[in-house]
């Protein structure tokens, strides 16, 4: 059994043999064998504060709360957690104390200590091929963000983006001064839904938001040039709208369109991506009109109410995302749902049956998984009546029951979707839903 580990509030953290890692999918467990693996290169440790770690008694597995440091002193201490790098779903939670304390919204996933080596509940579901942290943050970095500063001088976004690269680390800001891959471009400083989880915007009272929103409506002008030279000048370029620093790229339609047409008119290099709720129906319209190659639509989950809940959209819902999602397959344009997954909760079987009715309705082409940052207060109500069945069997059902659908975390092949817009509409009738 891997040892449990703990956490002092000086962030020192130990391991405990005298208790055992817990998960959790729901309640403190055991890890099964084939949910650890060596913690990934790229991951790191973190506190939850506020929050004391639950071990398991060696002898009999029952659940033991760990206060206190116990090495002695008298101190508090607090769970430990891992992030993980994009490419591997957590598969269990860090066991903690049942406390309503708001924290910081990130991927807290359960982390241990075996044999001299730490082990976290997760599975890889992808390859970290482009997406490796070796790949970022390099030395180069600095020069390259002055380097296109410098090319664009009048140009807010270039700012922006600058700032994410350096300050918050963002892998497709940095792909725009690295010029290469998927470029993110932030469209919009507002949004029409008010996620519970919502990375960029929080109210102050609770938990932190790890990044700030973009504070300006950048015009076509702006996302043209930037997207201009990314397309033509980028190994495999993507640029994609839609990132953690921004609110709902749709609702900045009119512009991202006249720059996709103001692009296209220069090459037809590369593909233009957008990230989004789908909630607006005629937004997404004219996007798919004037190009945009495939859309990743973000979902909490597949059903209506539980939708809404977390999402908390305004002035639209789950039948309109629906639409959308058909509107994309009309045009030919590829899909991915970016479903944010949380044990115990996703992978109860009523969603999972959903979440699959969706897909092949909709002919999504790619399940992209992406560990829910939140902590367990956030999720606490979501979780009351929920019964998951693991998320290793989550993944495998999907992978059973959608044998033509990727299941992963990046875009590869034709989920990137079709270079240059070309593909029109298939004309037919489709019963509306609004």
């Amino acid at each position: 059994m891997s040892n449990m580990l703990f956490a002092l509030a000086d962030g020192r953290w130990f391991d405990f043999p005298g208790l055992a890692m817990a998960g959790t999918d729901g309640s403190p467990r055991a890890p099964k064998g084939e949910e650890l693996i060596p913690l990934p290169p790229g991951a790191t440790l973190t506190m939850m504060p506020g929050l004391a770690p639950i071990g398991l008694d060696k002898a009999d597995g029952s659940p033991v709360l760990l206060p206190e440091n116990p090495y002695g002193g008298g101190e508090p201490v607090y769970a430990l957690a891992a992030l993980l790098p994009q490419g591997f779903t957590r598969l269990l939670c860090p066991a903690t104390e049942d406390k309503d304390t708001p924290l910081p919204l990130l991927g807290y996933t359960a982390v241990g200590m075996d044999n001299g080596r730490l082990v976290v509940a997760a599975q890889q579901t992808d390859e970290h091929k482009r997406w490796h942290p070796r790949y970022f943050n390099t030395p180069q970095l600095p020069r390259l963000t002055q380097e296109r500063l410098d090319e664009f001088p009048d140009n807010r976004l270039i700012r922006q983006l600058a700032h994410c690269a350096l300050e918050y680390g963002c892998f497709t800001a940095q792909n725009i001064f690295y010029r290469r891959w998927e470029g993110g471009i932030p469209a919009s400083p507002v949004c029409n839904a008010d996620c519970l989880g919502c990375i960029s915007l929080q109210p102050s009272q609770c938990c932190p938001s790890p990044q700030q929103r973009i504070s300006f409506r950048p015009r076509a002008e702006e996302i043209g040039e930037i997207a201009l030279a990314h397309l033509r000048y980028a190994a495999d370029a993507i640029v994609s709208f839609g990132q953690g620093c921004e609110g709902e790229p749709s609702l900045n339609h009119k512009a991202i369109a006249e720059a996709i047409c103001q692009v296209r008119r220069q090459t037809r290099r590369g593909r233009f991506n957008i990230n989004t709720n789908a909630g607006d129906c005629q937004a997404i319209h004219a996007l798919l009109e004037a190009g945009m190659d495939s859309m990743r639509v973000s979902i909490f989950s597949p059903l209506p109410e539980e939708y809404a809940a977390y999402h908390r959209p305004c002035g639209y819902g789950l039948p309109q995302v629906r639409e959308s999602l058909l509107l994309a397959r009309e045009y030919r344009r590829p899909t991915a749902l970016n479903l944010l997954a949380y044990p115990g909760f996703s992978d109860d079987p009523r969603r999972l049956a959903a979440l699959v009715d969706l897909v092949r309705e909709t002919g999504v082409a790619q399940i992209q998984l992406r560990n829910l940052n939140c902590g367990p207060a956030l999720m606490a109500p979501f979780l009351a009546d929920s019964h998951g069945e693991g998320m290793l069997f989550f993944i495998d059902e999907l992978r059973r029951l959608l044998p033509g659908v990727q299941i992963g975390s990046y875009t590869h092949g034709n989920a990137e979707g079709n270079s240059g817009g070309a593909v029109r509409r298939v004309p037919g009738k489709r019963k509306k839903t609004r």
